[in-house]
């Protein structure tokens, strides 16, 4: 079987592209340790407010032992609760969201922040914040005919300015 010369040339540059591409995502997989979340937790979205962690007085923002801090957010018709909240900037904060009834999506504009919210499952998502700011808080992904009025609103502090005595998390928790 003859192969025109032309075709060989594309057929080189074909596989040089995929190549490049394969090379792309071992490098953020391996050098970079980006790579799809492997620890799955399950919840029962119809009891989700009788939950030890997403009740609602646990709702909101915790600072942890070590410094960091975790949001406990519940996604629901319309809404994202608690509907504000407020974070120090450049300390890594951890958002453990879950949903009450139907498929949501987190975004944050102008972040790294996004993620789905499956119901019956518990997403979890790790980020910085680097500069003071506020952030709408949207939901990208289709969930009824409110969709368009949920949003929440992420309220990034100095932190200098950030009052850790008030919301000091339990140790024990």
């Amino acid at each position: 079987m003859h192969i025109h010369p032309l075709e060989k040339k594309w057929i080189y540059v074909v596989l040089a592209v995929i190549g490049i591409l394969l090379a792309a995502i071992f490098y953020t997989a391996i050098a970079r340790n980006i790579h799809p979340p492997g620890h799955i937790e399950t919840i029962d979205s119809a009891s989700l407010h009788l939950s030890e962690e997403f009740a609602e007085d646990k709702l909101g923002v915790w600072t942890q032992p070590d410094g960091t801090i975790k949001v406990i957010l519940v996604a629901a018709r319309y809404g994202f609760y608690p509907r504000q909240i407020q974070i120090p900037a450049g300390t890594q904060v951890t958002f453990r969201i879950a949903s009450a009834d139907v498929l949501h999506g987190i975004h944050i504009p102008m972040t790294n922040m996004a993620t789905m919210v499956v119901p019956g499952y518990v997403s979890q998502v790790t980020t910085t914040f680097p500069k003071p700011g506020e952030y709408p808080m949207l939901c990208n992904e289709y969930c009824g005919l409110g969709h368009d009025h949920m949003w929440s609103k992420v309220t990034v502090v100095a932190k200098e300015n950030w009052p850790t005595a008030s919301n000091v998390q339990p140790v024990g928790r």
